[in-house]
C-alpha cells in the first residue's frame, strides 16, 4: 500500500510479542489503524509516547525495523443499500466476488445510542420458532443471547431465524466460523431467495483469531445504517461470542494483562456491554434487537462469558437436545425473554399470556411424573396425560425445526389441552375457554 501525505510513518519497533508490538510515537489515536510490514493492526493502548499495536494477522517474522504507517482513523465501513446481499470478511471488504461497496464511510465501534434518544421496546420480532414466539417472544430492541452447547446446531437455527424473522434487514457476525458453516449460511440465503435482505460479516476459522474482534462492530455500524438512515427493524445475529471472548483473551494475555475469572480479561464485562447495549428502538421507529450465541464449555453456566453476558442482557435462550423425541428444542425452564410482557396479550392474542403459562406449567407436571418414574413411585391417570402432553408439545411446539405463525402456535396449543386435560386441570380463565378453547370439562 502506498503512503499518502500527511501519514505517520516509523521504522522503528522497540517491542514485539505473539500478538503485539510497541513503539514510541506522537499524535496517534486510540483504535487507531496502523500498517505494520504491510500487515493491519491497530492500537489497543498509549501510555505517554508508548504506542502499543496488535497485528491480526500475528507477529511472526515482523523485524524491529519494519516500517509502521499509521492511516489516521480507526477501522471504517462504506455503508450504503449496496451492503445488501454480500459477504465481508472482519475488515468489511468482500469475500463474494462482488465488486467493493461504495458508501459514506463510518468508523466502527462508536457509542451505543443517549438514552434519552431511546424508546421503551414494544414492538414484536416474530421469528417462526414456536419456542422463542410463543413462550420467550423477542421485542425490537432486546438484546438476547442463545446458550448452546458446542456440539448443538446453533448456526442452523441462527439461519431460521434469518430467514423467517419478521424483520427489513438481518445482519449476521460469524466469528470463527468454519467453513462449512460459511457456505451453509451462504448456500441456504442463496436458495430462500432472501440474500437480498441479508448482510453478511465473518471471520472462519483460516483467518486470524484476532480479526474477530472487529466482526460485530462492523455488523452493529451497518445495523445503525439502517436503523437510523432508513429508520427500518434490523435483526443482528452473532455467533459465537464465546470465540470472540477467545480472542479477547488471546490479545490480553499477550499484552501481559493480569487475566481475570477463567483466564478472561478483566474488561470482559464492558467489552460485551460496549456490544449489546447497541440494541435499541428508536422513537421514529427504526431499531436494532440482537440475538447473540454463546456456547457453553461443558454446559457451565457459571463461565465468566455467560456469566457476564447473563448480567448485561434481558434474558436468555436455552439449547438442549429432548431426548423423548431426538430433536433439539428451546428449553421451557432455562430460557427466559424480559421483555415479553411488553407485547404478549398486547401484540398478540388476548389469550397468549394464559396460554404460555398452562402449557409450562403442565409441562413441569410432566417432568414430576418422570422424577417418580425414576424413583419407583407409581403414576396417577393425570401423570400419565401430563406427560403424553409434554412430548406432544415439543414435537408441535418446542422443537426448533417448526415453522408457523403465533396464532398458529396459540391454537395448537389449545388443541393440546383439549385433548389430554379437563378445563379445571388447565386454570384458564372461562371466558377465553369459551372463545378459543374446546376443552372436555369432564375429563378423568
Amino acid at each position: 500500500m502506498e503512503p499518502i501525505a500527511f501519514q505517520k510513518i516509523y521504522t522503528h519497533i522497540s517491542q514485539v510479542t505473539k500478538a503485539t508490538c510497541s513503539l514510541h510515537a506522537t499524535g496517534v489515536g486510540n483504535e487507531e489503524m496502523a500498517l505494520v510490514n504491510d500487515r493491519l493492526a491497530q492500537v489497543v493502548k498509549i501510555e505517554g509516547d508508548l504506542v502499543t499495536l496488535q497485528i491480526f494477522s500475528g507477529t511472526e517474522g515482523i523485524p524491529t525495523d519494519s516500517e509502521v504507517v499509521f492511516l489516521g482513523h480507526a477501522p471504517q465501513l462504506p455503508v450504503s443499500e449496496e451492503l445488501c446481499g454480500r459477504f465481508f470478511n472482519a475488515y468489511g471488504h468482500p469475500i463474494d466476488g462482488g465488486p467493493e461497496v461504495e458508501g459514506q464511510l463510518v468508523e466502527i465501534g462508536g457509542p451505543s445510542v443517549n438514552p434519552v434518544r431511546r424508546k421503551q421496546p414494544s414492538e414484536l420480532i416474530a421469528t417462526g420458532i414456536a419456542g422463542i414466539d410463543l413462550n420467550n417472544t423477542i421485542v425490537t430492541g432486546q438484546k438476547i443471547p442463545f446458550f448452546a452447547d458446542p456440539d448443538q446446531p446453533y448456526n442452523q437455527v441462527m439461519a431460521m431465524v434469518a430467514l423467517r424473522a419478521q424483520a427489513d434487514k438481518i445482519i449476521l457476525g460469524g466469528m470463527g466460523i468454519t467453513n462449512d458453516d460459511y457456505l451453509f449460511f451462504k448456500n441456504v440465503f442463496e436458495n430462500a431467495g432472501a440474500i437480498d435482505r441479508i448482510i453478511s460479516f465473518v471471520n472462519t476459522t483460516e483467518d486470524p483469531p484476532v480479526e474477530r474482534l472487529l466482526v460485530p462492530d462492523m455488523a452493529l455500524t451497518a445495523a445503525e445504517y439502517f436503523a437510523v438512515e432508513k429508520k427500518q427493524k434490523v435483526l443482528v445475529l452473532l455467533t459465537d461470542m464465546t470465540l470472540y471472548a477467545d480472542a479477547l483473551s488471546i490479545v490480553s494475555n499477550r499484552m501481559d494483562q493480569i487475566p481475570s475469572k477463567d483466564s478472561m480479561p478483566g474488561s470482559l464485562y464492558s467489552d460485551l456491554a460496549k456490544l449489546y447495549e447497541k440494541a435499541v428502538q428508536f422513537p421514529d421507529g427504526g431499531s436494532i434487537t440482537i440475538i447473540a450465541v454463546t456456547t457453553l464449555s461443558g454446559g457451565d453456566i457459571t463461565h465468566a462469558i455467560p456469566d457476564n453476558t447473563g448480567y448485561i442482557t434481558e434474558g436468555q435462550l436455552f439449547l438442549r437436545k429432548d431426548t423423548d423425541i431426538g430433536k433439539v428444542i428451546v428449553d421451557p425452564f432455562r430460557s427466559l425473554s424480559r421483555l415479553r410482557q411488553l407485547v404478549i396479550g398486547k401484540k398478540t392474542r388476548e389469550d397468549h399470556p394464559q396460554v404460555m403459562n398452562t402449557a409450562v406449567r403442565l409441562y413441569a407436571d410432566a417432568a414430576n411424573a418422570k422424577t417418580k418414574i425414576e424413583n419407583g413411585f407409581d403414576l396417577t391417570d393425570y401423570d400419565k396425560r401430563a406427560m403424553s402432553f409434554a412430548r406432544e408439545y415439543s414435537e408441535k411446539l418446542l422443537a426448533i425445526d417448526i415453522n408457523i405463525e403465533i396464532d398458529t402456535m396459540i391454537d395448537t396449543a389449545w388443541k393440546l389441552f383439549g385433548k389430554y386435560f379437563s378445563y379445571a386441570e388447565i386454570g384458564i380463565k372461562a371466558e377465553l375457554v369459551e372463545k378459543y378453547g374446546t376443552i372436555n370439562q369432564h375429563k378423568n
